[in-house]
């Protein structure tokens, strides 16, 4: 993101692009002010880090969703003939599963658009959404079953066994196929949230499979809601962490690797005539491309485009692909002896 500091007889250098990685809100760092005067030149480290995990992660989902819808209509059969509510629970929940399967594709889809003049960082944010709303219906989802388990305490209702244990199986096993598809897909926040549904789903078949076997051998039925509140609670923890963490991207939350004021301190003592960097502030686009911007002033004999490389590729040692715009402040020199900013270059 490119910023216009305008300042009242300052000089402008261009901006330049590159490529960086670096994250979060700063105060900023103590540094000597420039004096009125003085050239600026800003740098923009542009690095689009884009998403080569689409093709492998689109063919994951694909394939899960896929073996997800399929199974849930015999769940909620046989959940409704045997009466398990541990059956029809991760019925509904393979239900979410699916629809958040779903989603995760399209914004996978969509996040693959290129950046345009209407979304000149392209779509890809449209993945921290999807995460953002899948854990949303986690947390729905959980609150629904301890609710319905509740219910089924006080009122208890008779289950089939064999039924549920056969259903309960065979959800057992397609579950699990559809974790393992999703288990070896490269790591972003959008398909963590969906594999969280599915483990969700794969806990659910398990604790119906337990259930079943409990009340084959001794026909305790309180054993069916009883775990499938228990799998809930599991379900809720994962479904609180992806949405707080998609919800601090949305909310440009700086990244939490980060501390600002030590970077900001580093840069000074690292890139030679840096006396001090101030405004620095990050955020990220996905859970994968942090953004930020910062200035640096310089001492009044260092070249401005050596630094500004200098910065940028500090910053891309040690935080990988980062976007980010970097402005040059340089302090003022003795007299007149430095002359006009030079003309605009580009890297």
């Amino acid at each position: 993101m490119g910023q216009h500091h305008d300042h009242a007889g300052h000089d402008h250098d261009h901006h330049d692009h590159g490529h960086d990685h670096g994250h979060d809100h700063a105060p900023p760092a103590k540094a000597r002010q420039p004096a009125h005067g003085h050239s600026h030149a800003h740098g923009h480290a542009h690095g689009h880090g884009h998403h080569h995990h689409g093709s492998s992660n689109e063919t994951r989902l694909a394939l899960a969703l896929a073996i997800t819808a399929t199974f849930m209509v015999v769940e909620v059969v046989g959940g409704w003939l045997s009466g398990s509510l541990a059956l029809l629970a991760d019925a509904v929940h393979m239900l979410t599963d699916a629809a958040s399967l779903a989603l995760a594709l399209v914004a996978l889809r969509v996040a693959r658009r290129p950046a345009d003049a209407l979304f000149t960082y392209g779509q890809a944010r449209y993945e921290v959404l999807a995460a953002f709303v899948n854990g949303l219906a986690l947390l729905l989802l959980s609150g629904w079953i301890v609710f319905e388990s509740i219910q089924r305490l006080l009122a208890p209702a008779p289950v089939i066994g064999t039924t549920m244990l056969v259903i309960a199986a065979l959800g057992f096993v397609a579950n699990l196929v559809t974790f393992l598809v999703l288990r070896d897909g490269e790591d972003t926040l959008n398909l963590r949230g969906a594999i969280l549904h599915v483990l969700g789903d794969l806990l659910g078949s398990a604790a119906a499979v337990a259930a079943a076997l409990v009340i084959l051998a001794t026909g305790w039925t309180p054993i069916d809601p009883i775990l499938s509140a228990f799998v809930a609670l599991l379900i809720l923890r994962g479904g609180w962490r992806v949405t707080r963490e998609s919800a601090h991207i949305l909310l440009e939350g700086a990244p939490r690797d980060l501390d600002t004021g030590a970077l900001a301190d580093d840069l000074a003592a690292s890139v030679p005539g840096v006396v001090g960097i101030h405004h620095l502030h990050a955020w990220s686009l996905t859970d994968k491309r942090p953004v930020m911007t910062l200035h640096a002033v310089l001492d009044d004999v260092t070249d401005r485009d050596a630094a500004l490389g200098a910065i940028q590729q500090h910053l891309k040692r040690q935080f990988g692909d980062v976007h980010a715009t970097v402005q040059i402040e340089q302090l003022a020199c003795a007299g007149d002896s430095c002359g006009p900013a030079t003309a605009p270059r580009r890297h």
